[in-house]
């Protein structure tokens, strides 16, 4: 069956209908990896968004109960020049044809990504609607004409569990405990969710932390329940100036003294919560070939994974206590932030990769660290 993909501003393409027989909306955009593609779909990130990827033939290795980052497929729909018929991985249950199909997301292959993604690049993103169905181009503008921008939803509170629970996951390989910083005995880090992936508490849990997860509303009493030794503020997608609770939150939780970890979405909300503000980037960072430097650690530059639309506005933190930690060497924008008397660190891109380098893992390590060393001046 024929697929056609509409975007907002009347470009039209047409191409052959993959997975599920449906049609959605969603802010359309672009990620340069070359693999990662089930971490991408389950990643709670792309939650209200079409995801397109760049890499011409996607599904060779299928899809595997393994490489989940969140209890649901997020994406509103897929995108891809050439989807393989035929997978080949030993550890594959399925393929990824099927895998749309059966979680009603619809999609569509054999249209030119090099061009959908120039004219993302030259307009940036906008939404979209795609559809597998028999529905002429006209109703799909109407019902894009119709329809909210992606920046007027709440998308965090679409994917935060809702709960509190703790992360109990056995260990498994390739997570080899024996090459990071561990803490024995276990240190207490709760994870606030706005839309945590799976990947980041695995890694927690690696270097010996015993995590506990809350939901993004919880209230500050939530979140100090039990005296943990630190704080993870998680990813997540959407616009965090839509988060004024979150942000209430947080400035309640950072004064406290407890070390911070915040990532992505986390690290954004940190920026707002110390007066700073964040825009929308033109076409957003999205794959596993950033190069970002690391202004503390003697100016390494470290290739990362990334998935954001917005970016701390790096003069609107000047005078707050936070200070830029790490840049992005394509656009130089804000990667990192220190505070500069809080034990506060925040990371704009994905040290948990998944899919994407492992190079900078070493966040957790340090964060540890962090938490250690305040647990030891507790102590004396």
């Amino acid at each position: 069956m024929d697929a056609k993909l509409v975007l907002s501003d009347g470009t039209v393409f047409h191409g052959e209908s993959i997975g599920a027989p449906a049609t959605n909306l969603g802010e359309v955009v672009f990620n340069t990896g070359m693999t990662g593609y089930q971490e991408m779909l389950t990643d709670p990130s792309y939650r209200g968004q079409i995801l397109t990827l760049t890499y011409p033939l996607i599904g060779n290795y299928g899809v595997m109960p393994e490489d989940w980052e969140s209890g649901e497929v997020q994406v509103r729909g897929l995108v891809v020049k050439q989807l393989c018929d035929r997978h080949s991985n030993w550890r594959a249950t399925g393929a990824l044809d099927v895998f749309l199909r059966e979680h009603g997301i619809p999609g569509i292959a054999g249209i030119d990504t090099r061009m959908l993604t120039r004219v993302i690049r030259s307009h940036g993103v906008m939404m979209g609607a795609i559809s597998g169905e028999d529905l002429p181009v006209e109703e799909l503008q109407r019902r894009l004409a119709a329809a909210p921008n992606y920046g007027a939803f709440d998308y965090v509170k679409e994917v935060s569990a809702g709960r509190v629970y703790p992360w109990d996951e056995p260990v498994q390989p390739p997570y080899d405990t024996a090459a990071h910083v561990t803490a024995d005995p276990p240190v207490r880090i709760t994870v606030v969710d706005y839309g945590v992936k799976r990947n980041i508490l695995r890694l927690l849990t690696t270097r010996g932390c015993q995590v506990r997860v809350v939901p993004c509303d919880a209230t500050p009493a939530q979140i100090l329940e039990g005296n943990p030794d630190g704080i993870a503020f998680s990813p997540g997608p959407g616009d965090p100036a839509n988060l004024g609770y979150a942000i209430r939150t947080m400035e309640q939780v950072a004064p406290s003294g407890i070390p911070i970890l915040g990532i992505c979405l986390g690290h954004q909300v940190m920026g707002w919560t110390f007066g700073g503000r964040t825009f929308k980037l033109k076409f957003g960072h999205r794959g596993s070939n950033h190069p970002v430097k690391d202004l503390v650690r003697e100016g390494a530059v470290h290739i990362t994974a990334q998935n954001h639309g917005y970016a701390v506005d790096a003069d609107s933190i000047a005078g707050s206590g936070l200070r830029v930690s790490h840049i992005n060497l394509n656009d130089g924008t804000v990667e990192g932030m220190m505070h500069e008397s809080l034990p506060i660190m925040t990371i704009q891109f994905h040290p948990e990769a998944s899919g994407g380098p492992r190079d900078t893992e070493y966040m957790f390590d340090e964060f540890v660290q962090m938490v250690l060393a305040r647990r030891a001046t507790m102590v004396a």
